[in-house]
């Protein structure tokens, strides 16, 4: 599916936020680890979350669910064995996964994706399991991959944290379930330290004990625990909801998102400092943010290692800012269902931004006036860039047709309808 999005100059409504993909892959696989029956309350629905569904399935978890809920009994330390797992694009599915296969004889993880996360490295993770005497068979580093496990031993385990901190997540679930302590030992920078604190966070709620730093580049976890079986309720999406407060700010708008509590540990909660601090009037109390947008927008230097999963749409925002933005430390985007700083930029070029890149940096030098658009977007497959394209599409003198706008489906697959619920002027071409 194509989409066509045309200017639209006020925006207006309100919708309540997408449950958190991040928080939901966490409580399924935490509840599949538990020996009994555990319930998540609002689930995310997903290309994402349906992947761990059908994989923790695969392993032997049981799950029934209705409009609200799914109830999941769980498989505990003895997953079933299973010979292949199809994670379709998911990213941190795979890599949390490649950590509990390492409880199974053999499991390949099959290519679904060979242009998207077939072409992401995993070594660090395989580095790692091979320290607790997994083996890996795999293509230098990538899809498919063959874990051949059984007994994975604990003890001292080094993970590099610079790609990213997907790999140290799948150890610190994985780790607690075997026989040995252990303690991790984080190698390099670690990137998304605020995902980690995610992890930390779910782990706790399901009764695990781990021992952080201050810093988290070292853990100790005591073997020999186990899950409980709990109730779990997901909060509202900050990463999905970025695009639509990015596009309320530059436009004309009345726009309420609802379901976005002002304490949660997401470091995507960011998008709403980074809005404020580029001059959005917006208010955001009791769980709502509300901006009233104007269309003018300050420029900002940010920190995107803190909130990975916005920057795309802070981006898409500081498009149309009077000034020149910056975005740095975020190397890791470029390592994302396609390259998020390379792509994404050649993209709004053709549509007539102003942009830079640098290793680890985007510049963007702000056009108040709008862009000229009239061009076709390439997506790369990558559900963040449709997105933050669609916000930019906004404010183009000409329409943009953005290619393969279905793979939105991965994390927000209501993202075209609440954007028309709002008065987005976007049409469906199949």
């Amino acid at each position: 599916m194509d989409v066509i999005v045309r200017p639209t100059p006020e925006l207006n409504g309100e919708i309540g936020a997408l449950s958190s993909k991040n928080y939901t892959t966490r409580y399924l696989l935490v509840a599949a680890l538990a020996e009994g029956t555990s319930t998540v309350n609002y689930p995310a629905h997903s290309e994402d979350s349906d992947a761990m569904r059908r994989c923790i399935a695969d392993l032997g978890a049981v799950l029934t669910e209705d409009e609200e809920k799914i109830v999941i009994t769980g498989f505990g330390r003895r997953p079933k064995d299973v010979k292949e797992l199809n994670v379709g694009n998911a990213g941190a599915v795979l890599r949390f996964l490649m950590a509990i296969a390492a409880l199974c004889p053999e499991v390949t993880f099959v290519n679904t994706y060979p242009d998207s996360l077939g072409k992401r490295p995993h070594d660090d993770l395989i580095n790692a399991l091979g320290q607790m005497g997994v083996e890996v068979e795999h293509r230098e580093g990538r899809l498919p991959i063959t874990i051949r496990g059984g007994v994975p031993k604990g003890g001292k385990i080094r993970v590099s944290g610079a790609v990213s901190s997907q790999y140290l997540s799948a150890l610190l679930f994985l780790t607690p379930l075997l026989e040995e302590d252990s303690e991790i030992e984080v190698l390099d920078d670690l990137k998304s330290k605020v995902v980690v604190g995610q992890t930390l966070e779910v782990l706790e709620q399901a009764g695990i004990v781990v021992h952080a730093s201050s810093d988290y580049m070292h853990f100790r976890v005591p073997g020999g625990q186990s899950y409980q079986a709990k109730t779990y309720t997901v909060q509202g999406d900050y990463p999905g909801s970025a695009a639509i407060l990015a596009a309320a700010a530059v436009t004309k708008s009345n726009v309420k998102v609802h379901r976005l509590a002002e304490q949660s540990k997401q470091g995507e909660r960011a998008v709403v400092d980074v809005l404020q601090m580029m001059d959005v009037p917006l208010t955001h109390q009791d769980g709502t943010v509300h901006i009233q947008g104007n269309g003018r927008l300050r420029p900002v230097e940010f920190d995107g290692d803190a909130a990975t999963d916005a920057v795309l749409a802070m981006v898409a925002a500081a498009v149309f800012a009077e000034g020149t933005s910056r975005f740095y430390n975020v190397e890791n985007l470029r390592y994302k269902e396609c390259d998020r700083i390379t792509d994404y930029l050649h993209e709004l070029k053709k549509a007539g931004a102003d942009v830079e890149e640098r290793q680890a940096e985007i510049i963007v030098h702000g056009r108040p006036s709008g862009l000229e658009g009239g061009v076709e977007i390439n997506a790369h497959y990558d559900h963040r860039v449709i997105m933050a394209l669609t916000v930019v599409g906004l404010r183009c003198k000409k329409p943009l047709v953005i290619k393969d706008a279905h793979h939105v489906a991965k994390s927000y697959p209501q993202f075209f309808d609440h954007m028309i619920t709002l008065g987005a002027s976007i049409e469906r071409v199949e």
